[in-house]
């Protein structure tokens, strides 16, 4: 007697009343589609720009100020999400894809159309692969964090396993927005143009280090001494507002430097001063934070 082979079950989709529909928060993904809105700005207006003109400057500052905000967009996301409970699986792919295009693919991009090509002018296929490492590298890492935190149950620990890629391309925007303040200045470039290629490839390979860095996700704003912090940050938010246009192109490279800087440096110094610098009041705990990644 033949039987009646079960009809499987259709998957839940986000709009179903399944265990396995989709957590979609409106607030923390608006952020994050800011994000990828700004990386594709960027590349547009790095596209646009046309370099044999004197005004080309003002596009690729556009752009690197499009890259910049997309930071800021990826600092709040992770921030709303977490102070409401409102992480999620399809928030941390959602995530990642913008971050990829924002992060890796205009920052390499942005490189190669002002740097690389014209220092690789006799073999361009060099300038290819070093913009090409870095968006594969940043890839590398968004989906070694994405693994890690699916296996563990979570978004990450208190520790960025490897350098974070908004803080590389931060750091690529911010470089190149000193090197056109630079320019602008009349100074001498000389050997400065390869710097920006060395840069990306060191970046590269930080990115899928295992250096560790603080993400500073669990700030204690219930801190014990909280006029002289707030007093600071008026005060530097004040001065960034009023001054930024001669303050930015100087400062932005000295943040994103340090923080690159403070991964080598952090082993090496005592755990009561890690808390203090990483805003942090509760006890450190590598051993606990070593599966612990974050893009």
């Amino acid at each position: 007697m033949k039987t009646k082979a079960p009809v499987p079950e259709s998957e839940p989709e986000s709009g179903g009343t399944g265990q396995g529909r989709l957590k979609i928060y409106l607030v923390p993904n608006l952020f994050t589609a800011g994000n990828l809105f700004c990386g594709f700005l960027a590349l547009t207006r790095i596209v646009e720009a046309d370099l044999g003109t004197a005004t080309h400057a003002v596009v690729i500052k556009e752009a690197l100020f499009y890259i910049l905000l997309a930071c800021i967009f990826d600092l709040l996301d992770g921030r709303v999400a977490r102070l409401g409970g409102y992480e999620s699986p399809f928030g941390r792919e959602f995530d990642s894809l913008a971050d990829i295009v924002s992060f890796g693919v205009a920052p390499a991009f942005l490189v190669h159309r002002i740097v690389l090509k014209d220092v690789f002018v006799l073999h361009p296929e060099v300038g290819w692969f070093i913009a090409s490492l870095y968006v594969i590298c940043g890839a590398f890492r968004l989906a070694r964090f994405n693994c890690l935190a699916a296996e563990a149950g979570t978004g990450g620990g208190k520790y960025f396993l490897g350098f974070p890629i908004p803080a590389a391309a931060g750091m690529v925007a911010s470089l190149t927005l000193f090197m056109l303040w630079w320019d602008e200045k009349e100074f001498r470039v000389g050997l400065w143009r390869f710097a920006l290629p060395v840069i990306l490839v060191f970046l590269s390979a930080m990115m899928v280090s295992e250096v560790k860095y603080p993400t500073f996700k669990k700030v204690n704003w219930r801190t014990q001494h909280p006029f002289v912090k707030t007093l600071i940050i008026v005060l530097l938010v004040g001065m960034l507002v009023i001054l930024w246009k001669k303050i930015l192109p100087v400062a932005a490279p000295f943040l994103f430097v340090g923080y690159l800087l403070y991964g080598f440096v952090r082993p090496f110094i005592s755990r009561r001063l890690q808390r203090e610098i990483e805003v942090d009041d509760e006890p450190d705990d590598d051993e606990s934070s070593a599966n612990s990644s974050a893009a």
